[in-house]
């Protein structure tokens, strides 16, 4: 029952990660961004194997660049940004699935990078993800103060001095390190839900932003603990049996009244 244990650490390290990201996704209204830089990674996953960079390094170089790159796109006014993420997201899924075809694709277990296979992570998985978690959680308390600032009013924070160009692409290149990490996980398609799900479950007992990331933190613990027990009783996948989870505690949330104003 090892490989229990090790998904259990695995997914843990992830939801509490997610935890600290979810809410700060909501705040700037960035939820399609997350699914998008998600979609991306298989792109990476697919540029990683032919360049033989390996995976995670194919995944965390292509999911940078989409971030550094809608950081410049941000202020552009050809197009708005969910028309932009919608291009990203569908063109980069696309050309991922392409290059995966063209190079073999067969050899490669497309399904484990699409809906992930929490109960394969190893030993060494589930330590690298306790690493991951941990250089989000202090990146963000780093830019804490300056990315709430930032998500609240953004003009407001230039007047006030904010490095704001350095926390967003530092934001960002956590967001990046994070799909990578999560992709075995929860694969591409579920990635975001563990960061959308539980903040946005977090919002009915929370009363200030540091307690919404606290509680989207143990919100997303729970959920992976509750999946893994769902996926074993019936037999079914953890992946979305961890998301069925999520949604069964946001169904929970939406019945409670909201302790915190809404942020957006």
């Amino acid at each position: 029952m090892s490989f229990l244990l090790y998904a259990l650490i695995g997914g843990g390290a992830v939801a509490l990660a997610a935890g600290q990201l979810g809410p700060f996704v909501i705040w700037r209204r960035m939820s399609y961004f997350g699914d998008s830089l998600a979609h991306s990674a298989l792109l990476g996953v697919a540029l990683g194997l032919i360049a033989g960079i390996g995976v995670s390094l194919g995944v965390l170089i292509t999911a940078a660049a989409f971030a550094g790159l809608l950081v410049t796109l941000e202020h552009q006014r050809r197009l708005g940004m969910d028309a932009l993420l919608g291009i990203f997201a569908h063109g980069s899924l696309a050309l991922g699935l392409l290059v995966l075809g063209m190079a073999g694709g067969s050899q490669v277990d497309l399904m484990s990078f699409l809906v992930g296979d929490i109960l394969a992570v190893s030993r060494q998985d589930a330590l690298v993800m306790v690493a991951m978690s941990l250089i989000v959680v202090l990146g963000l308390r780093w830019i804490f103060d300056g990315l709430l600032s930032l998500s609240i009013h953004e003009e407001l924070s230039l007047a006030e001095g904010w490095p704001v160009l350095r926390t967003r692409l530092i934001f960002m290149g956590l967001m990046a390190f994070f799909v990578m990490s999560a992709i075995k996980v929860v694969g591409v398609l579920l990635i975001s839900s563990l960061m959308i799900i539980p903040a946005a479950s977090a919002r009915a007992i929370s009363r200030s932003p540091e307690m919404m990331c606290l509680s989207a933190s143990l919100i997303g613990l729970l959920t992976v603990g509750g999946g893994l027990g769902l996926s074993f009783v019936l037999d079914a996948p953890a992946g979305p049996a961890i998301v069925a989870v999520a949604l069964a505690f946001f169904g929970v949330s939406l019945l409670m009244p909201k302790l915190q104003p809404d942020r957006g």
